[in-house]
């Protein structure tokens, strides 16, 4: 999955829906989320649709990281976000770059 670099997000808000095809999960996942990590408080319009800005979908990429791509469990990634923030967003922004550096070179690769 190729997540878009904090340069690629050029709308002030998403909705939930656009989150969700962003990271090829659920609304419900990114719900849950919502509740389970207090990081995450997205703004919400008089008729109470969410609306996440670019800051929200970048700390998404962090806790997707950890839960996802690192096998952490829930309170794992809870503990980890809190004793190690800066370290944790770090680490999580390199992968998200090499990530994408990877899928480049396979879409050169293909084309050769």
């Amino acid at each position: 999955m190729l997540l878009p670099n904090s340069e690629e997000l050029t709308k002030r808000y998403y909705s939930i829906g656009e989150v969700a095809k962003m990271f090829e999960v659920n609304a419900s996942l990114i719900r849950f989320w919502e509740k389970e990590f207090s990081q995450l408080h997205p703004k919400k319009n008089q008729r109470g649709k969410r609306m996440y800005t670019p800051k929200d979908i970048e700390m998404f990429k962090v806790i997707y990281h950890l839960l996802k791509e690192q096998g952490y469990t829930l309170e794992g990634a809870k503990r980890r976000l809190r004793e190690n923030k800066e370290e944790t967003l770090n680490v999580a922004a390199i992968a998200g770059r090499l990530s994408h550096i990877k899928e480049e070179l396979i879409k050169i690769k293909d084309n050769l």
